[in-house]
């Protein structure tokens, strides 16, 4: 229900004192004869200047002036802008005045500011050109730090966003100087690093140019030690991959200074040597430039390791020889296996030891089902010795079916000898 009632408000105008395309005067009062309803007809003003600034530009061109409402008044339902059938316009506004009006700061030039000397809009902090800021000196928007050109920062000198440490130029970081996104470390130029000084992506260790780093110096990827330039290091120096020894060149060592691959002993360019200053490969000695004879069956023979890594009798038994372990897919698992393997919810499997004479019972059906001529190439492995390999595989070469471990008259259940 409309009132009649005299109220003193304040109008915003263009810059040639028109609204909605009707001029007005300075001075002069103006009248409807239709009940006003707002937003739709009658002469809209608010009672306080600030909230002219929800509907109109807050531009120092247009004009302002102070009015009273002497007719009867409709009110918007958040009480922030009415309309009268019957106004005056009392006198103009200068920008000053308007100004010092809108802002409860001083020295402002912004909208509803309570801070000082705000060119930006709705600052609490001082000296902010840009806008909802409680910090200092921000050009950016919506920063709680200081001397911020980005938005939404916490901490200072920051001219990207989101960000809670200082000087940071990249977006989200909680550290300092970093020109990257996400760091919780401080001067870093790429992502997602809680370490330092890092240029490359998800790092916890300092000065990475490569990813996934949790030690330091690295250019490489996946490292856990230092200055490596190579990838999935834990060691140092290493410019191979996937080494946990120091200064190698080569890949998978354990041992230093390889150039080589899968070395645990030192300084060698070879392969698989677990000596030292080793030149060749799979070498447990010293100062090798050759391809030392291996034993077999506990005799030195004539058979290096590469003759026997390409040997038919090694490619024969591993495809007969079955693994000490047994994965069980949960399909095939009892509820008594579910039980006590809970990991199987998250594997899908449990692994399942076999016992040893369950390996020797699988081992010797394997073997009985091999040709005459496969049986044979294992045999003709230099210095083959049938105790020695029922000892070890619970293969009986001399038997067609397989007789069970158990004491017998040569062996007891583990191929041992019998006293």
């Amino acid at each position: 229900m409309n009132e009649q009632k005299t109220v003193k408000g304040y109008k915003v105008f263009r810059p040639d004192w028109t609204c909605r395309g009707f001029q007005y005067q300075v001075g002069k009062s103006y009248e409807m004869d239709e009940e006003p309803i707002i937003c739709e007809r009658g002469y809209h003003f608010c009672t306080k200047l600030i909230d002219c600034y929800d509907y109109y530009d807050f531009d120092e061109n247009n004009k302002v002036a102070e009015v009273t409402a002497y007719g009867k008044i409709s009110i918007d339902e958040n009480e922030k802008k009415s309309c009268t059938n019957k106004i005056k316009i009392e006198k103009a506004i200068d920008w000053t005045e308007v100004l010092n009006m809108v802002n409860v700061g001083k020295n402002c030039t912004g909208l509803s500011n309570s801070g000082d000397c705000n060119s930006g809009d709705y600052n609490s902090g001082d000296y902010n050109s840009g806008n909802h800021n409680s910090g200092d000196h921000n050009s950016g928007d919506h920063n709680s730090g200081d001397y911020n050109s980005g938005d939404y920062n916490s901490g200072y000198y920051n001219s990207g966003d989101h960000n809670s440490g200082y000087y940071n130029s990249g977006n989200h970081n909680s550290g300092d100087h970093n020109s990257g996104d996400h760091n919780s470390g401080d001067y870093n130029s790429g992502y997602y690093n809680s370490g330092y000084y890092n240029s490359g992506n998800h790092n916890s260790g300092y000065y990475n140019s490569g990813y996934y780093n949790s030690g330091d110096h690295n250019s490489g990827d996946h490292n856990s030690g230092y200055y490596n330039s190579g990838n999935h290091n834990s060691g140092y120096y290493n410019s191979g991959y996937y080494n946990s020894g120091n200064h190698n060149s080569g890949d998978h060592n354990s041992g230093d200074h390889n150039s080589g691959d899968y070395n645990s002993g030192y300084y060698n360019s070879g392969y698989y040597n677990s000596g030292d200053y080793n030149v060749t490969n799979y070498s447990s000695g010293c100062f090798n430039t050759e391809l030392t004879k291996m034993f077999l069956f506990n005799k030195l023979s004539d058979w290096t390791r590469n003759d026997w890594k390409n040997s038919n009798a090694k490619w024969i038994l591993d495809n007969t020889l079955v693994s000490p372990i047994d994965p069980i897919m949960e399909g095939d698992m009892t509820e008594k296996e579910k039980e006590e393997h809970p990991e199987y919810q998250t594997t899908g499997y449990y692994s399942k030891r076999l016992s040893w004479e369950e390996i020797s019972n699988s081992n010797q059906k394997n073997w009985d089902k091999l040709s005459e001529s496969s049986k044979k190439e294992v045999m003709s492995i230099p210095n083959f010795d049938k105790k020695i390999f029922k000892q070890i595989t619970g293969i009986d070469v001399d038997k067609g079916v397989y007789n069970q471990i158990v004491c017998g008259e040569d062996y007891c259940s583990r191929g041992e000898e019998k006293k």
